[in-house]
């Protein structure tokens, strides 16, 4: 797990390879991907705990715990980082009045639901991930994770669009034509841009930039127990739909990525998300899921060693322990993340679009025209509807529609050629 082999002259990436899993490129450029892992998590990752109160280092002491675990669980064949899940928002700050504890129970309830959940997905096999999700589908769900965030990066890039574009500009220019190690930084490098931009121009908010000034080098994260509520864990259960999506559809876009199937490790990486998500809960922590942005870094850098995400979850922990670090990362402006994020979520989208076609998935069949369309829809108008006092939105309906659609479709349009 820990033996990576050195990719080529550890330097450089030839024309159309990658670097796969178990290879790294020299340890300081992989130090240098693994922090960029760390700013592509960081917004929205610390974004979740700021919209529903949680504390903002335990989230992030957690996440980077979650990761360690995923990456010994999946024996360090799927790169991911396990950020906080946006899809825990809507119950979060539907139970706010029932109190943290209660929350945590919730949270706790749907890590529990999702460890059950990749246990019967491996002792199956990964014939069910075939069977419930076939190409055309795993490409929508992959698709409309990374499109239903569009309004989200379009919305930062507005609010500061002369901030934004320096950013974007940055990245893309470091991405297409920085040499070697700065191509593969591009993100990185444009955030930084971004960051120092905004500093001169006074595009930092002035609370934020007093904040970091009385904000402590060092402090220990606040550990919170859960407690159960019914009613709350109700509330929280329907994450687990997402929290499947989310994972099944990143092991799906890495394999994509990388050329090789890794079906049969979808159950350890539900699993593995599940205990992230249950001892995020049980320390008063955020849930967690495998992260699009990192996808999105991934595909721009080829690089998909896992040994950079042991940097990146090492880092994570360790600043946890630093609220003047927490402090500095919320005074990046809106502006720098919609630049970051327009690049991000697109490239997300595309990978949707790539499973498509390296499946050769036909679209002039009705069936995958019609569902593929629904779902893409509802993901990127970011459908929300409420089913009682539970609440929902565009990747939830769009995931769900296409589970079940699909199958549906294809059973009555068989019926129909018999």
């Amino acid at each position: 797990m820990f033996g990576w082999a050195l990719h080529g002259d550890g330097r450089r990436i030839s024309d159309g390879a990658v670097v796969a899993p178990h290879e790294r490129l020299s340890w300081p450029r992989t130090i240098g991907i693994g922090m960029q892992h760390v700013i592509a998590m960081f917004g929205a990752t610390l974004l979740v705990p700021t919209i529903t109160g949680f504390p903002v280092t335990t989230t992030l002491l957690f996440s980077g715990i979650g990761t360690v675990l995923f990456l010994l669980i999946t024996r360090g064949r799927i790169p991911s980082y396990l950020g906080s899940s946006f899809a825990f928002i809507a119950p979060l700050t539907a139970a706010a009045g029932d109190g943290p504890a209660a929350q945590l129970g919730g949270v706790v309830a749907a890590g529990v639901a999702l460890m059950l959940v990749g246990l019967a997905v491996k002792l199956i096999g990964a014939r069910v991930i075939d069977a419930v999700m076939p190409p055309v589908v795993t490409g929508a769900v992959v698709a409309l994770i990374g499109l239903n965030l569009a309004p989200t990066a379009a919305g930062s890039f507005q609010a500061q669009p002369l901030i934004a574009a320096v950013t974007l500009l940055g990245i893309l220019l470091a991405t297409v034509i920085g040499p070697g190690i700065i191509g593969r930084l591009g993100i990185l490098i444009g955030v930084v841009v971004g960051w120092v931009f905004a500093a001169i121009t006074g595009g930092l908010a002035d609370d934020r930039v007093d904040a970091l000034r009385e904000a402590a080098w060092f402090g220990v994260p606040h550990l919170r127990g859960p407690s159960f509520d019914l009613s709350v864990i109700l509330l929280a259960l329907p994450v687990v739909i997402v929290l499947i999506a989310e994972n099944v559809g990143h092991v799906k876009a890495v394999s994509a990525m990388t050329g090789k199937s890794l079906d049969d490790l979808a159950g350890n990486a539900l699993f593995a998300d599940g205990l992230a998500t249950t001892l995020a809960g049980a320390g008063g922590g955020s849930g967690t899921t495998t992260y699009a942005e990192n996808i999105g870094v991934m595909a721009a850098t080829r690089v998909y060693s896992t040994a950079a995400y042991w940097v990146a979850a090492v880092t994570a922990i360790v600043l946890s322990f630093s609220p003047k670090f927490g402090a500095l990362v919320f005074t990046v402006p809106d502006g720098v993340i919609g630049g970051a994020t327009m690049v991000l979520y697109g490239l997300i989208g595309v990978l949707g679009v790539r499973i498509w076609m390296d499946a050769k998935v036909d679209f002039t069949d009705p069936v995958n025209l019609t569902v593929v369309a629904t779902a893409l829809v509802a993901g990127i108008g970011n459908l929300t509807l409420s089913i009682g006092s539970v609440e929902l939105g565009g990747i939830a309906w769009g995931s769900v529609g296409i589970l079940v659609a699909y199958p549906v479709m294809r059973r009555l349009n068989s019926l129909r050629r018999a």
